[in-house]
């Protein structure tokens, strides 16, 4: 099965840790470029925004997405170094439980999707020709076509095979630790102290002044509590108790990383321009996307149908519609000029549409036993190249 391949004693859950450092570590490096650019821009008498929407719009947008793109091929870089040379595994264990990776299945993820996202385009322009209007220029469109084929695809895979692939994977491999459980626990718990802590030290002191470094030392502390807590919970033998002992079991299921790299996955879309504008309520459709992709990625025991998928999303958009206030400011043929809102446009895909799309999925795989693949017991790497190529 996909899932166990990760799962093998000589990769602990530590390994992770450090191999997602590297992987993020390889995507600053990637962005470096667009920092000096952004630099260079400022000897015109510019300033550098404070906000990521602000730096969008310094550059001409082609370029800008070009550069912004080049982090997310230093950081797929990143990921095939990690998983080759420090997990000792395959790409292809980290794609796919298949022989081989099945590209019919990308490219049926891919054009399904593209041709449902033009249908909502033109559907939107023609009933509301006042908000969808057309941005239409055929040089700096060739040019964004030319960049988008090539490198939105590679943002788009790298996005999957660190959430899909790599650490889908690694928490499967943690919840065999008698402590991942409980460590799931103390990072939920690290906000809500860190936040504590700094606002206990803001009422005595300005912590405004060296604010970097006092969060730096509240970083610290806040660590110190959670260890000590570990402590205390060991010397009164918590982790050896029958209730424990339950939550451990439980912590087993394969629920955990499919909701874990979920969360984490529209946690990472939080900073967003597009959550400025909508609200908070756009997580929802971050959040039930990634569990979206999660779920056609275990039932499908590989990262095809997602691959294709989160291509065709990002593709198809950036080339069709842009707007003032989403993430990625492109020279596409329409321009949406409406009032941003979160309503019907987040509910439809995420209770309607994803789940529709699991059932044709579903049907056209044959996928069976939904109930053990999605929630069924994490166990050691078994032979799972069994599968066959529906």
């Amino acid at each position: 099965m996909f899932l166990e391949q990760g799962v093998k004693k000589e990769n602990p859950f530590w390994k992770y840790l450090v191999g997602s450092l590297v992987i993020f570590l390889a995507s600053v490096i990637g962005q470096l470029p667009f920092g000096i650019a952004l630099i260079f821009k400022t000897f015109d008498g510019g300033e550098i925004p404070t906000d990521s929407a602000g730096m969008l719009k310094m550059l001409d947008s082609n370029l800008s997405l070009f550069l912004i793109m080049l982090s997310f091929v230093f950081g797929l870089a990143g990921v095939f170094l990690v998983v080759k040379y420090f997990h000792k595994q395959t790409i292809l264990e980290v794609t796919t439980s298949r022989s081989k990776i099945d590209w019919k299945r990308v490219f049926f993820s891919f054009f399904l999707w593209a041709l449902f996202t033009i249908a909502s385009v033109l559907v939107s322009y023609y009933l509301n020709p006042e908000e969808i209007v057309w941005n239409f220029k055929p040089v700096p469109f060739l040019i964004l076509v030319l960049i988008g084929v090539i490198f939105i695809p590679i943002q788009t895979s790298t996005e999957e095979y660190v959430f899909r692939g790599y650490l889908i994977q690694g928490f499967a491999n943690g919840s065999l630790n008698k402590k991942f459980i409980i460590g799931i626990f103390y990072s939920l718990l690290f906000v809500p102290i860190f936040l504590m802590l700094k606002s206990i030290i803001a009422t005595i002191i300005d912590i405004e002044f060296l604010a970097l470094i006092w969060n730096f030392v509240l970083f610290i502390i806040t660590l110190i509590i959670l260890v000590l807590l570990d402590i205390l919970l060991t010397k009164f033998n918590f982790f050896e108790t029958n209730f424990y002992e339950k939550l451990f079991n439980i912590g087993k299921s394969k629920l955990f990383p499919l909701l874990i790299t979920s969360f984490i996955f529209g946690g990472m879309h939080f900073f967003n321009p597009e959550v400025d504008k909508m609200g908070n309520l756009i997580m929802v459709y971050y959040i039930g996307t990634g569990l979206f992709l999660g779920i056609i990625t275990l039932m499908d025991d590989g990262m095809e149908l997602a691959l294709g998928f989160h291509a065709a999303n990002n593709l198809v958009t950036a080339l069709l519609v842009t707007s003032d206030w989403s993430a990625l400011q492109t020279n596409s043929i329409f321009k949406d000029v409406s009032e941003p809102s979160a309503g019907l446009e987040i509910i439809i895909p995420v209770f309607v549409v994803f789940p529709l799309l699991l059932l044709l999925f579903g049907k056209k795989y044959k996928w069976t036993d939904w109930k053990e693949k999605l929630t069924g017991e994490i166990k050691l790497e078994t032979n799972s190249n069994e599968i066959n190529n529906d």
